[in-house]
């Protein structure tokens, strides 16, 4: 199988494929993206995928090499893992080193400055293709550019679509000359910051909605606000208040989410022509097909902008995977599954052999994974693989650690040892508990409401013993227990005295018996 391996930046899971109950309905309206939903109806669609970090730098080093950041190091935009980590594969490297032409173009790593040695280069078997921006480097937030301007300098993902086009038809001429499948990453720069675009894209969004939960989440501790500098920076973005509280207006807001959206109708156009040239090749029936977005994106909902966060919005990415012959026919799961994840799913989707799960420390180590296989659920979509996802961000000397669980998302921000890399937890008083069934928007923190402590209890456990301890495969209990033990503590229902006469009953008997049958044993 050759694998065609999309990715679009900062998106957010509003696509039309995407389920009311996956992403909350409040979100309106659902983005115009045919060729992406054509995709979905024969792929696994991962309806609760989440990213380690909702920030481009960090979260492409976390899912590339299958690490997560407090493995790679990577916290920021500019750090480059090999220097920062250790010398880990990458899922382009891995192929490569497994008789795959593995091709790149446009924005799969974190290119610019030091972020990725430029698009690390050892991951790549032909020189890399990048393009040259025209209209994307402007002082305004966003800008719809007249579509007859675009013939002679076209935008920068049209050059690494039509870069892939030209690509695919190579590869496919190549292949009574060389027997080598291909391993072929395309990466999308939009809906990115400036959102630039073809203006003849505006028509899909006539009318755009102004998020109806504006203010910050009730409760909410102060590092877990993000300022978003990088929008006020822009000429053309209007707010109130100082920077550091700023609140756009009306008119800036409801701008830049039709931009924003435009932007993603864009990014779906260009993939459908790529899809549709893979087909037209007859490259279809045995190339596998990945698409991801690196992390989720606010357009206002909590006042926030960009990502960031810790939250629902920042964290909550789109993620599917076609694979021909099994997938065909459309499968949805909303099993957590986490972007690490990927890298090991890809390389059991074609039958190499399966890297190792790192051990506690593997800086060290050049190929081992972080995530597991979610191939399992296209024969059980249903099938829980793990207790909850893990995302965290950093803010001032503190590390926002965040997990999201069947019903909840649970936060901490402990003081952060930059040395060890490690979390300081007895110094982490500044929590979020947000109760998703009750408040999907995470419109009230809940983590100091009385009713919510032993469901507090629980999740500072799952977070702090960590994401290992959270495969269900390593739990002394299923999900659908784990599942009734979170359900038991919101409703704040003591055990009743039957629970414990019937139960320290069973176990007094059994206690009696085994030390009866010793007793005999010894006659």
């Amino acid at each position: 199988m050759n694998v065609l391996f999309l990715v679009s930046d900062d998106l957010r899971p509003q696509l039309g494929s995407y389920a009311k109950d996956s992403y909350p309905p409040y979100v309106s309206p659902k983005m115009y993206t045919p060729n992406l939903d054509s995709l979905a109806s024969r792929s696994l669609v991962l309806e609760r995928a989440y990213v380690q970090q909702a920030l481009c730098g960090p979260s492409r080093a976390s899912l590339l090499t299958g690490r997560r950041p407090d493995t790679t190091h990577v916290y920021q935009c500019g750090r480059y893992f090999r220097e920062k980590g250790g010398n880990f594969t990458t899922i382009p490297q891995y192929f490569k080193m497994n008789g795959y032409r593995s091709i790149g173009m446009g924005k799969v790593f974190h290119s610019k400055g030091k972020n990725s040695g430029g698009d690390d280069p050892v991951s790549w078997s032909e020189p890399y293709f990048h393009g040259i921006p025209n209209y994307e480097e402007i002082g305004n937030s966003w800008a719809a550019i007249p579509d007859k301007e675009l013939h002679s300098k076209p935008l920068l993902d049209d050059q690494t679509a039509k870069h892939a086009i030209v690509t695919l038809r190579k590869l496919a001429t190549d292949v009574n000359t060389d027997k080598r499948p291909f391993f072929l990453a395309v990466g999308f720069r939009r809906p990115h910051l400036p959102f630039v675009f073809p203006k003849s894209f505006l028509k899909y969004y006539p009318d755009v909605h102004l998020p109806d939960n504006p203010n910050p989440p009730y409760n909410m501790p102060s590092v877990a606000w993000n300022s978003f500098g990088r929008f006020t920076n822009y000429i053309d973005v209007k707010y109130t208040g100082p920077r550091s509280k700023a609140k756009l207006t009306k008119e800036s807001t409801l701008s830049l989410r039709r931009a924003y959206y435009s932007s993603v109708t864009w990014v779906d156009h260009l993939i459908g022509n790529i899809l549709q040239e893979l087909d037209d090749l007859g490259l279809s029936n045995n190339t596998i097909i990945s698409f991801i977005g690196d992390h989720g994106y606010q357009l206002g909902e909590h006042g926030e902008w960009g990502k960031q966060t810790n939250f629902e919005l920042s964290n909550h990415a789109p993620m599917m995977l076609h694979i021909p012959g099994k997938t065909n026919q459309g499968i949805r799961s909303k099993s957590l599954v986490e972007f690490v994840d990927l890298f090991p799913t890809l390389v059991d989707s074609v039958g190499l052999k399966q890297l190792p799960l790192c051990p506690q420390h593997s800086a060290n180590i050049e190929s081992c994974r972080e995530g597991i296989s979610f191939l399992p659920l296209i024969n059980e979509p249903t099938k829980p693989i793990r207790e909850a996802a893990f995302s965290q961000y950093p803010r001032q000397n503190y590390m926002g650690y965040s997990i999201k669980t069947d019903r909840y998302r649970y936060t901490e921000w402990p003081v952060f040892d930059n040395i060890k890399f490690k979390p300081k937890w007895s110094k982490s008083p500044r929590i979020e508990l947000y109760d998703h069934k009750l408040d999907p928007e995470e419109n009230r923190n809940r983590a100091f409401d009385k009713s919510y402590d032993l469901i507090k209890q629980r999740l500072s456990k799952i977070l702090r013993e960590g994401w290992k301890r959270s495969l269900i495969n390593s739990l002394d209990v299923t999900e659908n227990k784990t599942h009734d033990v979170l359900e038991h503590y919101h409703n704040n229902k003591k055990p009743t005295i039957t629970y414990y006469l019937i139960f320290g009953n069973m176990s007094f008997f059994i206690v009696m018996i085994m030390i009866f049958w010793k007793w005999v044993t010894h006659r």
